[in-house]
């Protein structure tokens, strides 16, 4: 496959997840803010910023429904949904003729949705229903995606964007929360905190899921453990991970090449990490420094990606 074709579908996968958990996470946000009585709305948000990845020009100034117009409608923040679902149609447009008709026409409704005039009225009529429309979008490409695509190279590709942006998403999102959460506090028991774990698990659209593991008896300790190595369930990271490393070596048999060393080892080591680590050894040390390890090895393996099968020169490409 091209270069040029392999570096579009898999930003196009990897802006429409980073959508897709922006539109999550303010909707959740929003909703805790109806809440004043362990947390500040200042606090929230700047919550909601880290975690998004300190997105520019968003620093808190008490007005609420300005600024998450900016986070869902601004064009030139990276945060933004806008901005993101822009960059998706672009890349998809660049290669037209590698995706289907179903693909295009999905992505292209979703854009015009958002730079509509009713996307405007809707925001001020309702945000949780336009929210939901923009997810309700991406979810509908995602099923396109996988029922009209030839699970090839370029199918793979969609899934490892995906899979890379949703691990990093989710680490980030813990390492934010862990210093409030995940460790041992007086308030453990009280109704904010559970308000606040629920709110987590809703970020990550987990809450049903963690509770058919561990029933709605809620322990960030499980909630930390669920969400980083639950193989089973698509937003935990050790899902994501295991859906990495299979389309990386996915894309390898279909190209008849053996796989890169560099790039195997270091989604091996990411996957020994979350594999072979149990939650107790996790808690027992710094939990911070273990997401933040995650978050480095997927910058580490989205490097080496870009190395392989964007940027390589000659060299490279016959080594391996």
């Amino acid at each position: 496959m091209l270069s040029r074709v392999a570096d579009s579908l898999y930003w196009m996968s990897r802006y429409l997840e980073r959508a897709e958990n922006t539109v999550r996470q303010l909707d959740v946000t929003m909703g805790l803010m109806l809440d004043t009585s362990g947390t500040s709305a200042e606090t929230r948000w700047q919550r909601l910023i880290a975690s998004l990845g300190k997105a520019s020009r968003m620093e808190w100034n008490g007005d609420l429904d300005a600024m998450a117009r900016t986070l869902i409608f601004d064009s030139l923040n990276p945060a933004a949904v806008t901005f993101c679902i822009n960059g998706a149609r672009e890349n998809a447009r660049q290669v037209r003729e590698e995706i289907s008709s179903e693909q295009w026409q999905r992505l292209n409704r979703l854009f015009h949705q958002m730079h509509s005039q009713h996307a405007q009225a809707q925001f001020r009529s309702s945000i949780n229903d336009l929210l939901a429309s923009v997810v309700d979008g991406i979810h509908l490409f995602k099923g396109v995606s996988d029922t009209t695509m030839i699970h090839g190279q370029g199918w793979q590709f969609i899934r490892l964007g995906r899979y890379l942006e949703r691990s990093y998403a989710t680490a980030t999102l813990l390492e934010v929360y862990q210093p409030e959460l995940f460790q041992v506090q007086e308030q453990d028991n009280s109704g904010y905190q559970y308000l606040e774990l629920v709110g987590l698990l809703r970020c990550c659209t987990s809450f049903e899921a963690y509770c058919q593991v561990y029933t709605a008896d809620l322990s960030s300790d499980r909630i930390l453990e669920f969400l980083l190595l639950n193989r089973d369930f698509p937003h935990a990271i050790r899902y994501c991970v295991d859906g990495i490393r299979d389309a990386i070596e996915s894309i390898q048999r279909s190209g008849g090449r053996r796989p890169p060393e560099e790039l195997t080892s270091g989604i091996g080591r990411l996957h020994a990490m979350l594999g072979y680590t149990t939650i107790g050894e996790i808690l027992a040390g710094d939990t911070g420094a273990f997401l933040h390890t995650i978050r480095e090895q997927c910058m580490r393996i989205h490097e080496l990606i870009y190395r392989y099968y964007v940027h390589y020169s000659i060299q490279s490409a016959l080594a391996i």
